[in-house]
């Protein structure tokens, strides 16, 4: 993270490449480290859901257009959109963004084609031991940990100084090119975003520049192959996100990504041009618990691969985090305690994805 922080901050235990053990041949078993017992009656349950699923809720959608319009009722209607997506969903797709198309399409075959690497040309980019940052997984703490059906590629961004110099400088040209401009129009839209939601919370936006102005950014790609028997594996791992906000841009057009909606795993259909935004646990205990962190999960199928690329803004890590103060009162006591940036991120990472559980530890 930050370069006081020691590297051994943020590790992850190494693991193989479900990619290319998918690729090598038709999988006879799946290893048994990949078969989650723990998810497979959820799993099964959302397939029979398959047929029906057109009944089931759809995520908010917020268009960016409206909240910067001149007509204040305009946007002071999409702005109470914007709260109750944040508060009810914790999860909504963002449309009119103003995002560069042609940059999008850049970035979407620039990662495609990275993960079409070679696996000779992948380890000069693979984790390195102690680290997270390459290719692997994230929050594998042990050797006997159950893992994901996916790969990630997951590194820092933002600011500059916290590249590490032998991973994103000697990325191959075009594409570091490419992930460059899209880190600053990401990190445009992602400022643009907290500030509507500082107005929609009627809270002080000087509450919220010291945790994301100068803040850190990262990128993690992820690849989920196919797999013979879905129902006994999961792409990633229930969870709630960690950072601040999270803006995932889907990559292809096969779904995967669902999110826990009232017990339910509902399935989220990608809108074409849409980001898909979600609160997570820091913006939660930023905003006192109004705003909501949702635990989501991928999953995966047995006939075709699914990529996306999530872009994580978070706070600097010389910090410290907690509820903003002009939304704390006698009727509204905090919910979490403060803690600094660094102690959040060393217990972040000590411990497997678990649901909410790193974020219900912060409470009071």
């Amino acid at each position: 993270m930050d370069h006081k922080v020691p590297v051994t901050l943020v590790s992850s235990l190494l693991v193989p490449s479900v990619q290319e053990m998918a690729r090598k041949s038709v999988l006879d078993a799946i290893p048994t480290r990949y078969i989650r017992d723990d998810v497979r009656a959820d799993l099964m349950n959302v397939k029979n859901l398959d047929e029906t699923d057109h009944l089931l809720p759809s995520l908010p959608i917020i268009d960016m257009k409206a909240l910067l319009d001149d007509e204040w009722e305009v946007m002071d209607l999409e702005l109470e959109k914007l709260h109750l997506a944040c508060k009810d969903w914790g999860f909504f797709q963002l449309v009119n963004h103003n995002v560069n198309e042609h940059l999008v399409a850049k970035v979407k075959g620039g990662i495609q084609d990275f993960f079409n690497l070679s696996i000779e040309e992948k380890q000069k980019y693979w984790q390195k031991p102690g680290d997270v940052e390459g290719f692997g997984q994230a929050f594998v703490v042990s050797e006997e940990q159950k893992l994901d059906w996916g790969d990630l590629f997951f590194v820092v961004t933002q600011p500059e100084h916290l590249r590490k110099p032998y991973l994103f400088p000697l990325l191959p040209h075009l594409f570091r090119e490419t992930l460059e401009e899209y880190s600053i129009e990401l990190r445009n839209l992602a400022m643009k975003i907290l500030k509507m939601m500082c107005k929609a919370l009627k809270m002080e936006m000087e509450d919220m520049k010291p945790w994301f102005e100068d803040g850190q950014q990262a990128f993690r790609m992820n690849y989920y192959p196919p797999c013979p028997q879905p129902e006994q594996v999961i792409g990633l791992t229930p969870h709630s996100d960690a950072v601040g906000l999270t803006i995932l841009l889907q990559i292809n057009d096969v779904e995967g990504l669902q999110i826990r909606k009232d017990g339910m795993w509902v399935p989220v259909k990608p809108l074409t041009n849409a980001f898909i935004v979600n609160v997570g646990d820091i913006l939660e205990i930023v905003t006192n618990g109004i705003y909501r962190s949702i635990e989501h999960r991928a999953v995966v199928n047995s006939s075709k691969e699914r990529l996306s690329i999530a872009t994580f803004h978070s706070p600097g890590v010389d910090g410290e985090i907690g509820p903003a103060p002009s939304l704390i009162s006698s009727d509204s006591p905090p919910l979490f305690k403060r803690i600094k940036v660094e102690d959040y991120v060393k217990g972040l990472f000590a411990r497997e994805l678990a649901g909410k559980s790193y974020l219900d530890s912060m409470r009071v």
